[in-house]
């Protein structure tokens, strides 16, 4: 359980108090930092460990397994979220929710961005290693900028790569839902771009088409041959989501408590957004 760490932070945290390399330790995914959260991690040690207290991070045993915990391998997500500030007009919309069609886009969240990602992401795909560097915060004083960026965690590395991948999906999603918006859109597949990407949607083509050129970028850019632990191959991800289990917790004069359920990679501040931006 933590809260004021995204997940690497709290795992490197862990790592070091126990004198263990961060590697071996297992996790499903990235949560937020800006939030209290809890999620199952696994650490390969011979050290007993019952429970471990540090800043803002509990630590607490449940049990052994044969396989580490890695990335994707959660189902979904459970979420408790506070609404403040809200207006009787947005009081109004979230009695008004109807709990069978909440069906919105699937972008990806803000956090997944952060201030420079998107930028160090694209920076390396353009093989401007040295503008990576200098966004990450690295210093060099022999030009070896895949030296220095080697030197960050290989999961945040990654998380670099993902975050300009998932700004352009967003972007794809965007211009996908604007041409066809007053039209019956079916719940399809859209390519999360990497350099495996093979397209037969002739409109969702010219789309990703004509943002890689304005991106000045190709699909064989995502094949990172002097780091190559970081190329992608790309994958699909739904264009909707159905937000599971909805329910208003508590309502008071400007604040609403709701919980839900999303599968794993989809994001909680995307629903509270997408609730709020309907008529």
């Amino acid at each position: 359980k933590k809260r004021n760490y995204n997940t690497v932070e709290a795992i490197e945290k862990i790592a070091d108090r126990l004198n263990i390399q961060a590697k071996f330790i297992g996790f499903a995914g990235n949560k937020d930092k800006k939030a209290i959260t809890e999620q199952l991690i696994s650490i390969r040690t011979n050290k007993k460990i019952t429970s471990l207290k540090l800043d803002d991070i509990d630590l607490e045993y449940i049990g052994k397994g044969n396989e580490p915990v890695s990335l994707g391998s959660n189902e979904g997500n459970q979420f408790i979220i506070t609404i403040r500030n809200l207006t009787s007009m947005e009081i109004n919309k979230v009695k008004k929710i109807s709990k069978n069609r909440l069906l919105i886009p699937n972008y990806f969240g803000e956090q997944r961005f952060s201030r420079h990602n998107v930028k160090i992401g694209k920076s390396i795909a353009k093989r401007d290693f040295k503008k990576a560097a200098e966004l990450a915060g690295l210093e060099t004083k022999n030009d070896d900028y895949i030296r220095e960026l080697r030197k960050i965690n290989k999961k945040i590395l990654k998380l670099y790569m993902h975050a300009y991948q998932s700004y352009l999906f967003n972007d794809t999603i965007n211009q996908y839902l604007k041409i066809n918006k007053n039209k019956a859109i079916k719940n399809i597949k859209i390519p999360v771009i990497g350099f495996g990407t093979e397209i037969e949607d002739n409109q969702l083509g010219k789309i990703i088409n004509d943002t890689l050129k304005k991106e000045k970028i190709s699909l064989r850019d995502f094949i990172i041959r002097e780091m190559p632990e970081l190329s992608s191959e790309g994958t699909e991800r739904d264009l909707f989501v159905k937000v599971k289990d909805f329910d208003i917790k508590k309502i008071e004069k400007d604040k609403a408590v709701v919980s839900f359920s999303l599968p794993k990679g989809c994001y909680a501040t995307v629903v509270i957004k997408e609730l709020f931006s309907r008529q």
